[in-house]
């Protein structure tokens, strides 16, 4: 990929006029996602090359420059960065669950005609994650935010990953936009507790194995995870964001004022099609702040930022985030 000279302000001025009018068109359309708030996964990939004068740069020593300077940065991870733990991404080769589509499990129509395989898909998650310790993504980000901390500087993980893992290795100013694996949610009286028990109840031990050709264990509802508060023992569920539901409003209110707020972003391990969260990367960058994608593979927003570098998290980000020379030591 071509260095592009002139520096961050240079670069964010290569956009030609007709690139210029469709990322308005498509900033106006994901504001507008963003203020409703729903949960989306649009499958939709901008296909044919982008336009050439649009392409980012991948000079990760002008990244550093850019990174010695910030004051407040915001790092927004996808299920990528979890990957690089052993955690799978339920995408591509990991799409399905037994016979069924990860995201036809995750809504809150299939919960409530099937509550028991909904908890067994979610229970084979929770077991999962249980056991997977943070990555070098996860300590590379922890580290930094701690590190700039000292310096008056601020880093804001705003995550979409519903595993406990950014807790786990240390950072502290975290946004879960889409929930918790480890908490659940009443759906009577409305309370949300930790949970991070093995088996979360009884009746699904054993239970949750993905293969093609098991059988639902058709856990009658009186036996799946129940309310603990005094008089209410209603049924609880996952306390996560499920696709069609809208994200938690105080949440997403913190998220907005970080976006408007910081003057650096990273998008990292995100494949950038699920909505709102797929936005806010482009919605920084349409105030002209730097902004730059650390993942596998480009995505559907690659174009709209001022760095790509592609490869493994675990390798790009690290050297990214590492002290950078001028830091006080």
């Amino acid at each position: 990929m071509s260095h592009v000279s002139g520096g961050p302000a240079a670069s964010l001025e290569r956009f030609t006029t007709n690139s210029n009018t469709k990322r308005t068109k498509m900033l106006l359309k994901n504001r507008a996602m963003l203020s409703l708030g729903f949960r989306m996964c649009s499958t939709h990939v901008t296909t044919g090359t982008a336009v050439e004068s649009a392409r980012p740069s991948s000079d990760m020593s002008e990244f550093r420059s850019v990174f010695s300077k910030a004051k407040h940065i915001a790092i927004i991870t996808g299920a990528g960065v979890s990957a690089e733990s052993g955690v799978p991404t339920f995408r591509g080769e990991h799409e399905k669950w037994r016979k069924w589509v990860s995201q036809d499990l995750a809504t809150p129509e299939a919960f409530s005609r099937n509550p028991s395989r909904v908890w067994e898909f979610y229970h084979y998650r929770r077991e999962l994650v249980l056991d997977k310790k943070p990555s070098a993504v996860h300590l590379a980000i922890a580290e930094c935010e701690a590190r700039l901390k000292k310096q008056g500087r601020t880093v804001v993980v705003i995550t979409q990953c519903i595993d406990d893992l950014h807790r786990q290795a240390g950072s502290k100013h975290l946004l879960k936009v889409h929930g918790s694996l480890m908490e659940t949610r009443c759906m009577s009286c409305g309370q949300v507790t930790v949970n991070k028990r093995s088996p979360i109840c009884a009746a699904l031990k054993g239970t949750g194995a993905p293969g093609s050709n098991v059988a639902d264990a058709q856990i009658p509802v009186d036996k799946l995870p129940r309310c603990e508060e005094r008089d209410c023992h209603g049924l609880l569920r996952p306390n996560v964001v499920f696709f069609g539901e809208t994200l938690d409003s105080h949440i997403l209110t913190k998220v907005e004022k970080e976006i408007e707020i910081c003057d650096l972003c990273l998008v990292v391990g995100t494949s950038s099609i699920v909505y709102p969260a797929a936005m806010f990367g482009p919605r920084v960058a349409s105030r002209g702040v730097p902004v730059a994608e650390f993942n596998m593979s480009t995505t559907p927003k690659t174009e709209y930022f001022t760095y790509h570098f592609q490869g493994r998290c675990g390798t790009t980000l690290p050297l990214a985030l590492a002290q950078h020379e001028s830091e006080d030591f």
